[in-house]
C-alpha cells in the first residue's frame, strides 16, 4: 500500500492560488516592505483560508535568521519598583500581536544601560533585530545606538523623532503634542502653564513637548515663563516636588502641563496637600494616558499616543531594516484626552 499523499498546504500551493512565486510568499508571510501591501493582504488571507502555518524551523534554516526579535526594555524609575515606565508596558500588548501575525517569536528582556546587551541578542544570533523602549538620559544612550550601527545591527528605538536620529526611530508628534495642550489650557482661559519635565538634550521628548508648549503659547500673545518651566523625571516624586518648589519661591501658575501622567499624579497631590483644587485653581494634564490617569481625583486630562500603531510600525520598520529595506523615521500623530482635571 503506498503511503497517504499529505494534505498540509504548503507554501507553493499559497503561491499557484495567489497567482506570485512561492520567494514572493515566503517575503510576504514575514511582513517584507519588499511586497507590496496588497499582494501581502491577498497572500496572508490565502493563507488563512488553507490554514498555513509557517514551519519556522524550515524557514530559519533557508535564510539563517532565528525569526525572532528581541524587545527590550531598559530601566525607568517607578514608585513601584518595576522600573519599568507603565506606558510601555501597555505598548508590549500591540508589539506583541504584531509580531505574532507575522508568524514571528518575540524575546523579551529586562536590560540595564550598564550591560553589553547587544552582544547577547544579534551577536549571538538570538535574534534578528533589536525593538528598544526606554532609555532614560539620552546623551548616555546615544553611545549605544552608535555601536549598534557600527555592528550593523538591526534596531528601532521609541523615541524622539528628528533628522538627527541614530538609526530607525519610531515615536509620537512630541512638538504636535505639546501644541495641543497648550491649546487646551488656552482655551480654558489659563495663562500662568508650568510645564514638568527635564526639557533638554538629556530627554529630548521631554523638550520637544515643551516647545510645542511655548510655541502655541507665544502665537497666542502669552509666552512662557522660563520660571515656570521645571525638571522632573516620570516619577511621582518629581512631580510632586517640583510643585512645591514652585510654591515655596511664591511663583503663581494656574495650569500645569506635564511631560508623563507619573509625574502629573505626583503634581495633583502636591497641589491638594497645599490646599489649592484641580482643576479650579489649577488644571493639570499628563502625557500617556496610562491605566492611572482616569482613576484620579478629579480623572486626569492627558495626551494619548496611538500604542497600536506604534506597536505595528515598530515591528514594520524592524522588519523592513532585517530585509535591507529601511523605512524613514515615523512620527505618529498624538491624541488629546479630556477628562475632569482641566474643568471641561
Amino acid at each position: 500500500m503506498g503511503r497517504k499523499r499529505s494534505t498540509k498546504p504548503t507554501s507553493f500551493d499559497i503561491a499557484y492560488h495567489a497567482g506570485v512565486s512561492q520567494p514572493t510568499v515566503s517575503r510576504a508571510l514575514r511582513g517584507s516592505k519588499s511586497v507590496s501591501l496588497k499582494t501581502r493582504q491577498r497572500i496572508e488571507e490565502i493563507a488563512r483560508e488553507l490554514n498555513y502555518s509557517v514551519d519556522k524551523n524550515a524557514s530559519s534554516l533557508r535564510s539563517q535568521r532565528s525569526n525572532t526579535i528581541a524587545l527590550l526594555f531598559f530601566e525607568d524609575p517607578t514608585p513601584d519598583g518595576a522600573n519599568i515606565n507603565p506606558f510601555f508596558l501597555a505598548m508590549l500588548g500591540s508589539i506583541t500581536r504584531a509580531t505574532a501575525n507575522r508568524g514571528l517569536d518575540l524575546l523579551i528582556s529586562f536590560q540595564k544601560m550598564e550591560d553589553n546587551w547587544h552582544v547577547q541578542y544579534q551577536d549571538s544570533h538570538r535574534a534578528d533585530g533589536l525593538i528598544l523602549l526606554g532609555y532614560g538620559d539620552y546623551t548616555l544612550y546615544e553611545s549605544r545606538l552608535r555601536q549598534l550601527v557600527g555592528t550593523e545591527t538591526r534596531f528601532v528605538r521609541w523615541g524622539s523623532v528628528s533628522d538627527s536620529n541614530i538609526g530607525a526611530t519610531v515615536g509620537s508628534d512630541n512638538v504636535g503634542a505639546g501644541r495641543l495642550a497648550g491649546a487646551h489650557l488656552l482655551a480654558q482661559g489659563r495663562r500662568r502653564i508650568a510645564f514638568l519635565g527635564q526639557a533638554d538634550d538629556h530627554y529630548p521628548e521631554f523638550a520637544d513637548r515643551y516647545r510645542g508648549l511655548c510655541a502655541v503659547m507665544a502665537g497666542a500673545g502669552h509666552p512662557a515663563d522660563p520660571a515656570l518651566q521645571r525638571a522632573a523625571l516620570s516619577s511621582e516624586g518629581d512631580g510632586h516636588d517640583a510643585v512645591q518648589a514652585m510654591l515655596a519661591e511664591g511663583l503663581s501658575f494656574d495650569a500645569i502641563f506635564a511631560a508623563s501622567d507619573l509625574i502629573a499624579i505626583g503634581a495633583m497631590r502636591a497641589v491638594s496637600e497645599a490646599g489649592l483644587r484641580v482643576p479650579h485653581d489649577v488644571a493639570v494634564i499628563g502625557f500617556d494616558d496610562i491605566p492611572a490617569a482616569s482613576l484620579t481625583s478629579p480623572p486626569l486630562t492627558t495626551i494619548m499616543q496611538d500604542l497600536k500603531e506604534a506597536g505595528e510600525l515598530l515591528v514594520e520598520t524592524l522588519l523592513a531594516a532585517i530585509e535591507d529595506h529601511p523605512n524613514a523615521n515615523r512620527s505618529i500623530p498624538a491624541k488629546l484626552v479630556v477628562r475632569a482635571s482641566t474643568g471641561a
